[in-house]
């Protein structure tokens, strides 16, 4: 049986007022793609599947929202209480997700995670 507690969504917030921003300059098609993406995540969850998220490292995940103008990535973490914590939002530039995007996800992350203590 279903309990209705099973049945409630996930709550997306923003690491830092940084973070928010990223997500807003992106590219105006990359954008829709990134909030319809995350609009999706906060019915289902965080884990989508491929090609939309996939794990990064160290508890950080990418949504991977392409549009017109290139590729946008939003790194982001899951938390206990249904919450994903978007932590870094770029355009990609290269095949391969930039080890400096991802060492600012895991800066925001400790960030976040010596609050909490």
């Amino acid at each position: 049986m279903v309990t209705p507690e099973s049945h409630s969504k996930f709550q997306v917030e923003f690491v830092n007022e940084n973070a928010r921003q990223e997500l807003l300059s992106l590219p105006k098609k990359i954008r829709a793609k990134a909030f319809a993406l995350l609009d999706k995540m906060r019915e289902v969850g965080p884990n989508l599947g491929m090609p939309f998220t996939r794990a990064l490292e160290k508890g950080i995940f990418e949504v991977r929202a392409k549009g017109e103008e290139g590729i946008g990535r939003v790194l982001f973490c899951a938390r206990i209480g249904k919450r994903i914590i978007v932590l870094r939002c770029f355009v990609k530039k290269t095949q391969k997700t930039p080890r400096k995007e991802i060492d600012i996800a895991i800066a925001r992350l400790k960030e976040l995670e010596n609050e909490s203590c």
